[in-house]
């Protein structure tokens, strides 16, 4: 299933419906309600939901946006937060977002599930930056990598714990709605959980059939050019656990949410991970031209129209 959320275009509309309208004209039927959306949206979302305008793919949390935050900010709230109030308030607005894609018919829910606090300003930042001046191979990042990474490893197991916990309590109206949680690769580093901790919590959750993978392709491929994993291998381990994908590309080494064939991402390479009928949903920025969209639409149905 090929889709489109509503990140790409969200910010420029304050009615729902001709945001909706919008998408359905680049020449997408299927839709993914993403994060950062007002209240305000949702009757006209209703409205263009009930014309049959289009079919809901999934939802992302947090959908809509907290009321008292002011800006799209999918982690103004972590379930891995030492606040208890966050905590709480990251729970709450969870519940209410899988009663909103019950309601639209939604397969899935994507969760962002946190973060550890280690400042990505002393880690992610100047690795990416070392990265771009052509020094993978200096020994300055290589021994700079590696001091991430051990320091990642001992900080993560409380914040994983937070993390589980959440879930665990989440899964059950989850279960009860039969929507799917589907748990989203990040971009960071710092962000819960890591591969090795995705994998950890994939084993916890091997007999909830509610719980899953969210492979965002342009998320993995940034590690991939810190040299934090490798994209295809990854994907490969991961792949039982699939239930869609956040298609987008990059451009090298660290602009992400480009348009499909904008950038260094091998398609035809990746694709073959992804079971027939998967849900790959175009996330992109909302800079991008819709021209451009079109384009690549186009050249997508035409090199992968199983996928279309």
């Amino acid at each position: 299933m090929l889709a489109f959320s509503t990140c790409w275009n969200n910010s420029r509309h304050t009615d729902g419906e001709r945001m909706i309208e919008e998408i359905v004209e680049l020449g997408f039927s299927h839709i993914e309600l993403s994060h950062g959306m007002t209240i305000a949206k949702l009757p006209g979302i209703r409205n263009a939901f009930q014309r049959g305008l289009f079919t809901c793919s999934g939802v992302h949390n947090y959908f809509p946006s907290p009321v008292e935050v002011m800006i799209d900010a999918p982690d103004a709230y972590e379930f891995t937060s030492h606040r208890p109030f966050d905590r709480q308030r990251a729970m709450e607005m969870t519940l209410r977002t899988l009663d909103l894609a019950a309601e639209f018919g939604a397969r899935y829910l994507v969760l962002h599930m946190g973060s550890v606090p280690l400042n990505p300003k002393k880690w992610t930042k100047p690795l990416t930056a070392m990265v771009a001046e052509g020094r993978a191979h200096d020994a300055d990042f290589i021994k700079t990598r590696i001091a991430f990474v051990k320091k990642r490893e001992k900080t993560g197991p409380l914040y994983f714990n937070r993390a589980i916990e959440a879930l665990e309590k989440i899964a059950g109206h989850a279960e009860t709605l039969g929507v799917r949680l589907a748990i989203e690769s990040r971009s960071r580093f710092e962000d819960m959980p890591t591969e090795r901790e995705m994998l950890a919590l994939q084993k916890h959750f091997a007999d909830c059939p509610w719980v899953g993978y969210w492979h965002d392709f342009g998320h993995v491929q940034l590690k991939h050019n810190l040299g934090l994993l490798d994209h295809h291998e990854w994907l490969e381990r991961i792949s039982p656990h699939l239930i869609g994908g956040h298609v987008h590309d990059v451009e090298w080494p660290a602009r992400d949410h480009r348009v499909p064939f904008g950038g260094t991402l091998d398609y035809a390479s990746l694709l073959r991970f992804f079971p027939t009928g998967c849900p790959l949903v175009w996330e992109l920025s909302p800079t991008r031209d819709a021209d451009e969209i079109r384009q690549a639409l186009l050249r997508w149905r035409s090199e992968f129209p199983e996928r279309s």
